[in-house]
């Protein structure tokens, strides 16, 4: 534990606040309050699953969504904040408020929804005043809550308070916050997508989600786009997310029977009391929901958490069982293993969906599926979610139509990351036709980029690559994530992804 220690203090790339998180995190990794079930333990050693280092004491739920709505109206009692009159009241509140709201990161994953949360303050958009007011809240979020999981989202409606938000993100160039656009073709003008898309290609943000699609799903609460893009409860959020590695638990199957009949079931039935103990721990024996003033004062509310379901290496799982070793052969280029891929998540959903979860009553007591996005210890051996490996993706209308076939069983999250030469700089049309089609065909979430960007999309979240060249030259970077995107860069060549050109796809 000293050695462990040691490590992170004298470790010269890291600021001081990653060093204090990373001694936190240590402490919480090597405590013992959680028991677990040995078989669990042994999956674990064996990479069969992954509890992505969530701590074996967990004292707050991974994901917390506050309904800020909530603030903007009445205030918050605990912070002493009255409602706003005016937007700096507005963005000064919030940045208070974001400071105390925890997550697994320790940073807020979800910071709203900027569209609506600014409407009330329409009429100062058109002061000069009010550029320069945002462009100092945007840059305090990006210097402040050091994590690209933190998130905001904007639309589906549109408003010259979004717009110059946008304008802001491309003039500005930060990794922090991620952004997503709820995007309802029947709601959102195409002015506004395309605005967004012009600075999404530019700066790897706001990617767009399916709004009509998340909307269904959401009939009685409504919901928000966090962390990567995780699809959670405004008022509520994920409790927790170990991960599935499909490659691994694939490798002890005799045949593709054998895989069905036992061995997936055997680790799903894992997961599944693991997130029950996790959550039990949460509910009962921390202090979270018993007394944190986000739960008194009603910013969140305990039966709209969900546990989460995470899921990685569709693709080398469904090569691993035909036997296919060339990836230009295998997932993504072959039915066959495209049918089994649909065969392997229905399966999942059907054992997901038929055990009653706990403390998730307004989430019909279901814990959900989410396409985790993969670490940087990962490497290739699974890919992220149900995308296809890296470096093999086959022409874009065929990486499209798969992507909409496998989306929907991913209600807490999913999506895929479209690297796009300059030439698409001038075929903003297009991009958005792209999108209108993918999400008639059942695509959740659609993000792409320019390949000479700086700022870059990796996994789900955002680096600068000038950044990960600091950290490769032994210099501290102050977004948190940094080193991971370095990590997903050197083990899963997660910048290498095929990049599409206009008219040769």
């Amino acid at each position: 534990m000293t050695e462990e220690v040691m490590k992170i203090i004298n470790d010269e790339t890291l600021t001081y606040e990653q060093q204090l998180l990373a001694l936190a995190r240590l402490s919480e990794n090597n405590c013992e309050a959680l028991k677990r079930n040995p078989l669990w333990i042994k999956a674990l050693s064996e990479g069969k699953v992954c509890d992505l280092n969530e701590g074996l004491a967990p004292y707050r739920p991974r994901y917390i969504l506050p309904d800020y709505d909530i603030l903007m109206n009445k205030g918050c009692k605990f912070l002493e904040l009255q409602p706003a009159k005016n937007l700096m009241e507005a963005c000064n509140n919030l940045l208070i408020f974001y400071k105390h709201v925890p997550s697994i990161t320790s940073y807020s994953v979800y910071l709203g929804n900027f569209t609506t949360l600014f409407m009330p303050f329409e009429d100062e958009a058109s002061n000069p005043l009010t550029k320069e007011i945002l462009r100092m809240f945007l840059l305090h979020i990006d210097k402040t809550l050091c994590d690209s999981f933190v998130h905001a989202n904007i639309g589906p409606m549109d408003s010259k308070i979004t717009r110059i938000i946008l304008e802001l993100t491309k003039e500005m160039q930060l990794a922090i916050p991620n952004i997503t656009l709820l995007y309802d073709e029947d709601i959102t003008p195409d002015s506004l997508a395309l605005m967004a898309i012009e600075v999404m290609l530019k700066t790897s943000k706001p990617s767009f989600a399916n709004h009509k699609m998340y909307s269904l799903e959401h009939k009685n609460n409504p919901y928000g786009i966090a962390s990567c893009y995780n699809a959670l409860n405004i008022g509520g959020g994920g409790y927790t997310l170990p991960r599935l590695r499909l490659y691994e638990i694939a490798c002890e199957a005799v045949n593709v029977d054998d895989f069905f009949s036992n061995v997936l079931p055997k680790y799903v039935n894992l997961i599944l009391e693991y997130i029950d103990d996790r959550i039990e721990f949460i509910v009962n024996k921390s202090s979270f929901f018993k007394a944190n003033f986000l739960v008194r004062e009603g910013f969140v509310e305990r039966e709209k958490f969900t546990g989460m379901v995470g899921v990685v290496g569709v693709n080398e799982c469904v090569n691993k069982l035909l036997g296919i070793t060339d990836f230009n052969k295998g997932f993504g280029h072959n039915e066959e293993a495209n049918v089994l891929a649909i065969r392997v998540l229905s399966e999942i959903e059907k054992m997901v969906n038929a055990h009653k979860g706990l403390y998730c009553s307004k989430c019909d007591n279901k814990y959900q599926m989410h396409a985790q996005v993969g670490i940087d210890s990962d490497g290739m051996a699974d890919s992220p979610g149900c995308r296809i490996h890296i470096g093999y993706e086959p022409n874009l209308f065929e990486h499209l139509n798969l992507e909409a076939r496998l989306h929907k069983f991913f209600p807490c999250g999913v999506g895929d990351i479209f690297k796009f030469d300059q030439s698409f700089n001038n075929s903003l049309d297009a991009i958005l036709d792209i999108i209108k089609g993918s999400f008639i065909k059942g695509m959740r979430y659609f993000t792409a980029y320019n390949e000479d960007n700086d700022v870059v999309r990796v996994t789900g979240y955002l680096v600068k690559k000038s950044e990960i060249k600091r950290l490769e030259e032994g210099k501290q970077s102050l977004n948190n994530v940094t080193v991971f995107g370095y990590g997903a860069k050197e083990h899963g060549h997660a910048l290498e992804r095929r990049v599409y050109h206009e008219g040769k796809n």
